[in-house]
């Protein structure tokens, strides 16, 4: 048998490594216990998504998201800070953009076809400026319609379930409720230290 931690090779009835230490003999009965006969379930394998529907991969899709913690209001103040994200990118875009373009400009002596060219670069910067202003308008209005459908289709809590104002917690610990030991690991060492000091 090979240690499995240092990889030495160990005699059968050793219990542990001569090498390393380690328990060869907790790592026989693993290797012996161990089940062989563990069936596969194909239906959580990459195999079996292939061959879902449209609408049951959409089903695990929502179970995943909500399992994860992704609601649709998660998403839709994801989407609103993708939005401004995407703005302030294409802002900073159009910004950097010009300041180059105008040093290159008057930098350099460029012909005038270059220069007309050059002087609109910064255009480029208001895609993504757009891009992010229609997702924060997704956003904030049509995500919003699409909250309130997802809330109508959610089955409501009964009335033992429903969350109080107040939640509900424990109390802090009492450092008094512990029962005071009558014994100190430093007690002796304390008192043999006195004892040493005096002596010089």
């Amino acid at each position: 048998m090979f240690c499995p931690k240092c990889g030495a090779n160990q005699n059968e009835e050793m219990k542990f490594c001569n090498l390393c230490g380690a328990n060869l003999y907790a790592v026989r009965q693993v290797v012996d216990s161990r089940e062989t006969e563990e069936k596969l379930d194909w239906s959580k394998t990459w195999v079996a998504d292939m061959f879902l529907s449209q609408e049951e991969r959409k089903r695990r899709k929502q179970e995943l998201e909500r399992e994860s913690g992704i609601t649709p209001e998660v998403k839709r103040y994801n989407e609103i800070k993708g939005g401004i994200i995407t703005s302030c990118v294409g802002v900073g875009l159009m910004i950097f953009l010009y300041v180059i373009t105008e040093g290159l400009i008057r930098g350099l002596d460029l012909p005038r076809v270059a220069v007309e060219i050059l002087s609109r670069a910064w255009v480029i910067g208001v895609l993504p400026f757009f891009v992010g202003i229609g997702l924060m308008i997704n956003g904030l209005f049509a995500s919003k319609n699409l909250l309130k459908a997802s809330e109508n289709e959610l089955p409501t809590k009964p009335d033992a379930i429903k969350e109080s104002a107040e939640p509900r917690s424990l109390r802090s610990a009492d450092t008094n409720e512990f029962i005071p030991s009558s014994f100190s690991v430093t007690e002796g060492t304390t008192k043999h230290l006195r004892s040493s000091g005096s002596k010089q």
